[in-house]
């Protein structure tokens, strides 16, 4: 008991933390990831005042690298990464491998032993995960092509954790024959990934179908919570890291209906846990050794930011990558990852590295995870500059899946005949509905219909609202319609939303709601009858047009003290 209320007392001053600083520093444009980091050393054990045990909360940090990656899998269908093939196993591995040369022959000359600068070369080619991918997710631009070339490469260093992790132990002496050890930590990586993929094909995806017909949201979220931790633990138990499980079981969802849902459900746990992390990186960092070592720490951080992005630049380059998304990428992804914290502590325990050396290091990683904010900005407006040159448009090309498109929430009779029309005339659209069994249907059409609630703002995101030309609700149920109506409203008041309603009291309701235009349906089915009715009565068909105009532009106005349709219709 003792040790569960030392527990709650840290994540308590770690959540009063987190809400004092991060809105504090934003408000003087201070990226929230540092400030994440800022409250995170004001609680460590190296500044004053209250302490944190850092091993009590770790492992829910670790949980927002997890959930970050299941999110990016999520963005990432098969069929899109088949497309970065190029960039996964092609820079991605050459970065790696050339940027591990680099550093670690710099570390050898730098009077390290050879075990030691292998270990910190590999170590030091990976970047951050968490932190290249929340500024991505922050600024809208994990799908563009900055962020699909930061991605592939992170992908390919999450694949390098395998051999790295095995590498360890045998550069400390405890091992006998590397090769042994990496194809057995190779093979255990194939056969967890084949089984994550066969299982997610086969029993995942049917599972979904099935729950998301009962349409209670608490057990869809308890499954993906589920999913995500089932996954991850499967990879780390063959020696993965747990980041590269969330991916894969974010990609088995990828392509199915429900991701847009998953992505919504899973969202606040995402951003809570992520900034947890980065308060624990704050921890980590020993002030008072950095500041009486600043000018190395300082030479060591310039260095390796130097060196890899100079790497990465050269050799994006080489596969012919622009050079306004080769100078982003560059700067991005030049710092240290939270990866290095695990090695370098693991190899100082085993007296791989010394203390002095361990201690540089990791600081040098944690100052460079600081500074990355500075260099994303630096290299954005470098980018902006360099299109601005050459003449380039400064909106990214080939970024989205879909743009100017029309959102349709509801996928019913209403919703289907809306989508058939749109799709008639060329104009893009992605529909929404909570019927599992009739999204199944569309999907298996090839239809861009999807499982989600359009009245949650995670939802919206992820369909790409700020691209949208037009919402339309066909929402078969009043208060239905007015949540969705309200949400979309509150995410993008400019945006035009259509709605679809029974009678003239649910469109006044609308109307407040946000609704730009309200078609209710029992009066317009009236107006229809009315007009047949007129013209078999020889009555002209301008005639008939105006009196009905006239009462639309009203407003229906002139209608509500006679039957507004909520009787027989």
């Amino acid at each position: 008991m003792a040790e569960f209320h030392s527990t709650l007392y840290d994540i308590l001053w770690l959540l009063l933390a987190a809400v004092v600083a991060v809105p504090v520093l934003q408000r003087f444009g201070v990226p929230s990831v540092l400030g994440y980091l800022a409250a995170g050393a004001a609680l460590g054990p190296y500044t004053p005042g209250v302490v944190i045990d850092v091993e009590s909360t770790l492992p829910l940090a670790e949980f927002g690298v997890v959930f970050l990656l299941f999110a990016i899998g999520l963005e990432l269908p098969l069929s899109r990464l088949r497309t970065m093939r190029r960039y996964i196993f092609g820079l991605g591995a050459l970065q790696v491998l050339v940027t591990a040369t680099v550093l670690g022959g710099l570390a050898f000359a730098l009077g390290l032993s050879p075990k030691a600068a292998v270990l910190v070369g590999v170590t030091l080619a990976f970047s951050s995960t968490a932190t290249v991918l929340a500024i991505l997710v922050e600024r809208n631009e994990a799908v563009t092509q900055t962020g699909r070339v930061s991605i592939a490469v992170l992908i390919f260093q999450d694949l390098a954790v395998v051999p790295v992790l095995a590498l360890l132990p045998l550069l400390a002496g405890t091992g006998h024959d590397i090769g042994t050890a990496l194809g057995l930590a190779l093979a255990k990586a194939c056969v967890a990934m084949a089984l994550i993929f066969v299982l997610g094909r086969y029993v995942v995806r049917p599972l979904y179908g099935f729950i998301a017909a009962r349409r209670t949201s608490e057990v869809f979220t308890a499954a993906n919570l589920l999913l995500v931790l089932t996954v991850a633990w499967v990879t780390e138990m063959a020696g993965m890291s747990m980041a590269l499980g969330a991916f894969l079981a974010g990609l088995l969802l990828a392509d199915s209906p429900y991701r847009h849902q998953v992505e919504a459900d899973i969202d606040p746990f995402r951003g809570l846990l992520l900034g947890l992390f980065f308060m624990t990186v704050g921890m980590s960092v020993d002030l008072p050794f950095v500041a009486q070592n600043l000018l190395l720490v300082l030479a060591v951080t310039l260095g390796l930011l130097a060196v890899k992005a100079l790497v990465l630049t050269g050799l994006a380059r080489l596969l012919r990558v622009d050079w306004a998304t080769v100078l982003r990428v560059g700067l991005l992804l030049a710092q240290g990852g939270e990866f290095a914290f695990v090695v370098f502590g693991k190899a100082g325990a085993l007296g791989v590295l010394d203390h002095t050396t361990t201690q540089t290091l990791t600081a040098t990683v944690a100052l460079s995870m600081i500074l990355t904010p500075l260099l994303s900005s630096t290299g954005r407006r470098w980018s902006k500059k360099l299109k601005r040159r050459m003449g380039l448009d400064l909106v990214p090309t080939g970024t989205e899946e879909v743009q100017q498109h029309v959102i349709i929430a509801g996928y019913g009779r209403v919703g289907r005949t809306i989508a058939g029309l749109l799709q008639e005339h060329g104009v893009p659209y992605v529909a929404l509905d909570l019927d599992a069994e009739r999204v199944a249907q569309a999907r298996a059409e090839g239809l861009p219909v999807f499982y989600g609630d359009v009245s949650q703002a995670g939802v919206l995101r992820s369909i790409g609202i700020d691209r949208a030309r037009a919402v339309i609700v066909t929402v078969n149920n009043a208060r239905g319609a007015e949540r969705a109506v309200g949400a979309v409203h509150d995410h993008a008041p400019g945006l035009p939303i259509i709605a679809r309603a029974h009678d003239l009291r649910q469109q006044g309701v609308l109307r407040t709601a946000g609704a730009a235009q309200v078609v209710p349906e029992a009066i317009e089915v009236s107006f229809q009858m009315a007009g047949l009715a007129l013209r078999s009565m020889g009555i002209a068909d301008d005639i008939i047009e105006r009196c009905l105009a006239g009462h639309r532009s009203s407003g229906y106005g002139t209608l509500e003290s006679g039957n507004d349709g909520a009787g027989h219709r």
